[in-house]
């Protein structure tokens, strides 16, 4: 019955999810972080549905469902998408703590944090950090490309490479991107679960700077075919290869940086689940 409910509920904010933001080069983790939190879920069921783990806590349970309806109430009438979709987690905490206990809450806790992944970042956050990140790696990338010996230069975000002038996008090196590799390096963290708190401390605060070098190399890839191949060739199919290259480059650099750290914290294994 609860189940049917919270179907009825949050349907029409991931109809209106999957037919607006989320086809936007900014929002289009969206689906992949739902997908990823359903498999944890799953992966954790066993544990979720053992009712003799810990008992119901309704006296918790039913204020943080109060808190989760009327913030889902304020976002579906305001048009909050922010509170509207984040209203889903603690109205999924309030339904496991009702039905079930703390222990249970517990053993989906991460998937459940994960989730804040797939809530859309408030625009005013977004504009208000989007344009340093962008400046930031746009200079980056001038800086070693000029040292390697192009002929490059650099106004703000606009790039002159040859004859050639390319614009850093939000979707190319903006905040949402980076927050997106953000969730990688946390999904990475906690798929290792390393017995080392060194090491899972080391390797998260890490995980900043990691999503600032893979959105380098993927400006600066994009930058080297428009040189090499001119505009439709930076803008066409390779454009889409450079995206993935982003991940694949973030994935990379967190693995050899987690095997750096694991030479260097030695005794410290990893405990895969």
């Amino acid at each position: 019955m609860m189940l049917a409910g919270l179907v009825a509920l949050y349907g029409p904010t991931l109809y209106d999810l999957l037919s607006g933001p989320w086809l936007s080069d900014q929002q289009g983790h969206g689906p992949i972080i739902l997908l990823l939190v359903g498999w944890l879920i799953w992966q954790r069921w066993s544990q979720v549905d053992d009712a003799t783990l810990s008992v119901p806590v309704p006296q918790l349970a039913w204020p943080v469902l109060l808190i989760a309806c009327a913030t889902y109430a304020i976002g579906r009438s305001q048009g909050v998408l922010v509170f509207e979709l984040g209203s889903l987690i603690p109205m999924l905490v309030g339904m496991v703590l009702l039905l079930r206990g703390p222990r249970q809450l517990r053993a989906v806790a991460f998937p459940l944090v994960f989730l804040c992944f797939m809530v859309p970042l408030p625009s005013a956050i977004v504009d208000a950090v989007t344009m340093p990140v962008k400046l930031a790696v746009s200079a980056t990338v001038g800086q070693l490309l000029y040292w390697a010996g192009f002929p490059i230069s650099l106004s703000g975000v606009l790039i002159q490479i040859g004859p050639y002038q390319l614009l850093v996008a939000d979707a190319c090196a903006g905040l949402t991107t980076l927050f997106t590799l953000e969730a990688l390096g946390f999904l990475y963290l906690n798929i290792v679960r390393s017995s080392s708190m060194a090491r899972n401390v080391i390797l998260a605060i890490l995980i900043v700077p990691i999503s600032f070098m893979a959105n380098v190399i993927r400006v600066m890839t994009l930058v080297l075919i428009t040189y090499y191949l001119g505009d439709a060739a930076g803008q066409g199919f390779l454009h889409g290869f450079a995206g993935l290259l982003l991940f694949l480059t973030a994935l990379l650099l967190t693995l050899v940086v987690d095997g750096l750290l694991q030479r260097s914290l030695p005794g410290q294994g990893a405990a895969h689940a």
